[in-house]
């Protein structure tokens, strides 16, 4: 997932379940026909790790026609056995030292609840293809936005690894992008929306018209 000059869209799924995954893949393909997608984190709701492959199935799919990176949340094996583009994984600790080892080079290996400078700096050193800020996890809300805009302008002025930003509204992704953040993740500002599709359409819109002005 390389860096681009300008800031670039990356979808996460909300939780999904064998359940509900088959209706949200219909949503997911409109998505990613009406913006361009650079990656999609897939997570799975608590229990639904034995029905990855029938989740995962129909949106790699769509993925790989819309040449979008499908990553999945925290599982290196099940990523692979998938055959997923990546993992997503939570600090920079051993989970992520052993999904570098297994999936590197040929998958990409993103690190993200780094809520910490220290730790963001370990994940890139240990060779993540990315660091994620300001995602919510578990009890942990989102970052607030002034805090993020800190973290994120910080970041993009001293390290080469690219950073994802996690925005809570489509106007918060535009602020980000300005900051200096290379991807900008939304979800429930995409499928929250009336139309997720047209939220797409927006949120892409923005950060072509952000790029537009870069110098």
């Amino acid at each position: 997932m390389p860096s681009s000059p300008h800031c670039s869209f990356y979808l996460i799924t909300p939780p999904l379940t064998g359940a509900n995954a088959g209706a949200f893949a219909s949503g997911f393909v409109e998505v990613l026909a009406a913006a361009r997608a650079a990656s999609a984190l897939v997570r799975f709701a608590p229990g639904a790790e034995g029905e990855a492959k029938a989740i995962v199935a129909p949106l790699l799919k769509a993925a790989v026609s819309a040449d979008c990176a499908l990553i999945v949340e925290n599982d290196a094996r099940l990523a692979a056995r998938l055959g997923a583009d990546g993992v997503h994984v939570a600090g920079a600790g051993e989970a992520l030292e052993e999904a570098l080892a297994s999936l590197k080079p040929e998958r990409i290996v993103g690190a993200g609840g780094l809520r910490m400078r220290d730790e963001a700096m370990a994940a890139g050193e240990m060779g993540a293809d990315y660091v994620m800020f300001g995602e919510p996890r578990g009890q942990v809300p989102a970052m607030a936005l002034e805090l993020l805009l800190e973290r994120v302008g910080w970041w993009a002025e001293i390290f080469e690894t690219p950073c994802v930003a996690y925005a809570e509204s489509i106007e918060a992704a535009g602020k980000l992008a300005r900051a200096g953040a290379d991807f900008v993740a939304l979800d429930g500002a995409i499928w929250n929306a009336a139309s997720p599709a047209e939220a797409a359409r927006q949120a892409q819109a923005l950060l072509a018209e952000i790029a537009a002005g870069a110098p």
